[in-house]
């Protein structure tokens, strides 16, 4: 898109306060996800479940043929010269534009780091090389809250990129929130690749399409520039995965005051719709973040009924643990101290414990006894067999219901 970048007057009080509202929402969003402590990443992860931080802006993806118009309208938008522009493929790789506190540059790795939604992109073979981020301070118009991606100018031919340019861009088109898709009327608008490009990512993502024709004021008559939309339209619903699709096509131009045009400049549509989706976005977190805290919160209820039917079972296993080896120990040792007691005369252990105690004692002696008679019979080798037997295999059982 030509012409020079116009200076907006600064927006008014209650555009900056809607802005301001949008960023602390999605910025206080995000941080209760993502707190160390006490964050639902960290909780969800505890409890198994996969969960992702929301982002604290929308993200836009420009694209179409070389010398579209992308770099100039992003340029436009932020009301900063950040982007280089011109007739030459200027942009080779993946830009992202975004806002922060001061003017920096970043490349690959850094950018990387900086959207771990986007990490991926280091799984394509040669991606990682042609990343770069570009940090403006500039809070004019909603760029606060926007992430641009300017991608590389497409062409047909032997135009060969350092990086398979298609499969990158249908990737990012499954993450990105919104496609711009910029058609230049000077002799590129039917690119062959943006067109193959466009009709793969419409399978799964035509929601996020947008389509418009930039440079619009380079074309002087208003029939060329019908002329060249009904091209663009007709080409595009030749494809199968189009054909179904109403397309709009606003005509877009960077305003120049030095240079009037009659021409329609619809550009302030383009503005409105990212603004549509950034609160759209905002909704949409909300929604996401009732979501996930219910989701969480269920789960926790799950796994508190969980702990307390283990506690119920663990019970009854310490239960039968300790009644096991209760009965492993105490059967040989009640087997031997009824053999000892047997040994005192009545008359004697009386005068030692006293006569009730002596009598229950030997009542106890009369009861091993016959169990004794019962297990043993005439076999006292037999009898001892069984006893140990017996209190082996309730040891093992203790043992089992230990471990």
């Amino acid at each position: 898109m030509s012409g020079r970048l116009k200076l907006k007057a600064p927006t008014n009080s209650a555009s900056n306060l809607d802005d301001n509202v949008n960023e602390r929402i999605l910025s206080e969003c995000h941080g209760i996800y993502t707190d160390k402590e006490k964050g639902l990443v960290q909780l969800a992860g505890d409890l198994g479940l996969p969960l992702l931080p929301p982002r604290k802006k929308i993200t836009v993806m420009l694209m179409g043929n070389h010398s579209a118009g992308k770099s100039s309208f992003i340029n436009w938008y932020v009301e900063e010269h950040i982007q280089r522009t011109g007739v030459a493929i200027e942009t080779q790789g993946f830009t992202f534009i975004t806002s922060g506190r001061k003017r920096e540059s970043l490349t690959g790795n850094a950018t990387l780091h900086l959207y771990p939604h986007f990490q991926k992109l280091q799984d394509f073979t040669g991606v990682a090389d042609y990343l770069s981020t570009e940090i403006s301070s500039s809070r004019q118009k909603k760029f606060s809250l926007v992430t641009f991606i300017d991608t590389p100018g497409l062409v047909d031919g032997d135009m060969k990129y350092e990086f398979d340019v298609e499969e990158a861009l249908i990737w990012l088109g499954d993450h990105v929130d919104l496609i711009f898709v910029f058609f230049d009327p000077m002799g590129q608008a039917l690119c062959k690749r943006t067109l193959n490009i466009v009709e793969k990512l419409n399978e799964k993502n035509n929601e996020k399409l947008r389509f418009y024709l930039s440079k619009a004021d380079e074309v002087p008559q208003e029939n060329d520039r019908q002329r060249v939309m009904m091209q663009i339209v007709q080409e595009l619903c030749k494809r199968p995965g189009l054909n179904k699709c109403g397309f709009d096509m606003p005509t877009i131009y960077i305003p120049d005051p030095a240079k009037p045009s009659r021409c329609l400049n619809q550009i302030d549509e383009v503005c409105q719709t990212i603004e549509k989706t950034i609160n759209q976005t905002v909704q949409n977190t909300l929604n996401h973040l009732e979501r996930d805290a219910e989701v969480i919160a269920e789960r926790i209820d799950v796994k508190l009924a969980e702990d307390s039917q283990q506690v119920i079972i663990n019970r009854n296993v310490r239960i039968k643990h300790w009644l096991f080896g209760f009965l492993g120990y105490i059967l040989p040792f009640c087997f031997l101290s009824s053999f000892l007691i047997a040994y005192f005369l009545y008359d004697g252990l009386a005068a030692l414990v006293g006569e009730e105690v002596a009598h229950a004692i030997f009542i106890y002696v009369d009861i091993i006894a016959v169990i004794w008679g019962w297990l043993a019979g005439d076999n006292v080798l037999w009898g001892i067999f069984v006893t140990l037997n017996l209190s082996l295999v309730f040891i093992l059982l203790s043992k089992f219901y230990c471990g």
